[in-house]
């Protein structure tokens, strides 16, 4: 597993990495949320692990508590946003030909990123 990796929101480690797959442990802090973003070589599956999280997906917004399974497509809007008090945690499986931090389009962000 690698070090851990701070962002305004919370955490990630990544706990394995391939070329053609990564699978990282994400945690996101009470009252935030990732950008609404999108990837144009990458699918994202997402499945919550502890807490509910308030999900984006292109224009529709729902929560997904614990166990919920959710499947980002190559180039779909998407968005976690933790609205609650505790910690929402979640692993996230990427497929694709590209895997790395550049692959983010970034639509709204919170904390003035690109």
């Amino acid at each position: 597993m690698e070090e851990i990796v701070t962002r305004p929101w919370g955490t990630y480690q990544t706990i394995i990495r391939s070329d053609t797959y990564q699978v990282k442990r994400i945690i996101v802090n009470p009252n935030s949320q990732l950008s609404l973003q999108s990837h144009n070589h990458r699918a994202e599956h997402w499945i919550i692990v502890e807490g509910t999280a308030e999900i984006t997906l292109d224009d529709k917004v729902f929560n997904a508590p614990q166990n919920t399974p959710i499947f980002i497509g190559v180039g779909q809007k998407h968005r976690i946003a933790n609205r609650t008090t505790t910690p929402v945690i979640f692993i996230e499986v990427q497929t694709g030909k590209t895997l790395d931090e550049n692959d983010i389009v970034r639509l709204e962000d919170n904390y003035g990123r690109v």
